[in-house]
């Protein structure tokens, strides 16, 4: 047994005591937690309940000396074949309270956009339209300022609550957050997002379900969510759009194994069946080249890789 499994079994032990035993599993398979549908298994998943069990965890790991991974909904995120050695830290099927005070919602790490903006639509508060068809978690969002459409978080987020590195608990305003595009402190610093509050306007229920209706439209006519994807495959290059770019390089389609250039939207890598970590890599390194050949552009992924 070498020096990391020792560990590693130590950690077990250590985290079936904080979290109970079943919300632990070994060797959890990533693909059941990802929207790509791809990625092999993980060393420990634990689902942390509560904000003081998630700390107790990333505590426990830290001592430890393993590497730990916190999850959201795994909507941007290519999972290695090979999986992941070390803790996956679940949020997404924890921490999900929502509360409401006035105008404003706070809603934990775990609460997906879409449950944010169905709930604030059914409390007739407007400001989370945008966000209906993003596939991703709060906290999630609030680590990569997530954009869709006509909005993004840094419109209506007021102030985050975060455990640092050092395991402290933290509020910071959305000015102490240095947001920008797919960008900010939290993913800078090494956060971990516990919850969001988000400043919110008081408005007709009907006409901001029409307005969600209608991004949902949009985004159906234009996007191929009827395949496994995790979203966006490429950040936008300055000046240029990067399925454009894909499409005027004639690799619309594209396929290695399992893995695709949408035909539907060429911006997005899709899992047309049985991809693998590998299929989707040699896919990304192929536009890359190629966009970069033709046009001079290096396209830059924003889909985060792990393992």
């Amino acid at each position: 047994m070498s020096d990391g499994d020792y560990h590693l079994d130590t950690l077990n032990w250590r985290l079936r005591a904080i979290v109970g035993e079943e919300n632990v599993s070994q060797m959890e398979p990533m693909s059941e937690h990802t929207t790509f549908r791809i990625g092999g298994p993980a060393d420990l998943y634990v689902v942390p309940d509560d904000v003081e069990e998630v700390a107790d965890v990333i505590a426990a790991c830290r001592e430890e000396h393993v590497p730990y991974f916190v999850l959201g909904c795994g909507s941007d995120l290519l999972v290695s074949d090979d999986g992941y050695r070390g803790v996956i830290v679940a949020l997404a099927d924890g921490l999900t309270n929502v509360s409401v005070d006035g105008e404003e919602m706070t809603c934990q790490a775990g609460v997906t956009l879409k449950e944010a903006s169905e709930m604030a639509c059914e409390l007739g508060l407007s400001g989370l339209e945008f966000a209906c068809g993003i596939p991703g978690s709060v906290g999630g969002a609030c680590y990569m300022n997530a954009v869709a459409y006509d909005g993004c978080m840094a419109d209506v987020l007021k102030e985050v609550r975060v455990l640092t590195p050092a395991g402290d608990v933290c509020d910071l305003g959305v000015d102490e957050l240095d947001l920008g595009y797919r960008h900010s402190r939290i993913a800078d610093e090494g956060l971990v997002v516990l919850s969001a509050t988000f400043a919110l306007t008081r408005a007709d229920g009907e006409k901001i379900r029409q307005k969600m209706d209608d991004l949902t439209h949009r985004r159906e006519e234009k996007q191929p969510l009827d395949l496994p994807s995790a979203g966006s495959t490429f950040k936008r290059p300055e000046g240029h759009f990067a399925g454009k770019l894909i499409t005027d390089a004639g690799l619309r389609g594209y396929q290695v194994g399992g893995a695709a250039v949408s035909k539907k939207h060429a911006g997005f890598v899709v899992n047309v069946g049985g991809a693998t970590a590998a299929d989707v890599h040699a896919v990304i390194e192929h536009v890359q080249a190629e966009v970069e050949r033709q046009f001079g552009v290096r396209l830059q992924p924003e889909v985060r890789f792990l393992g």
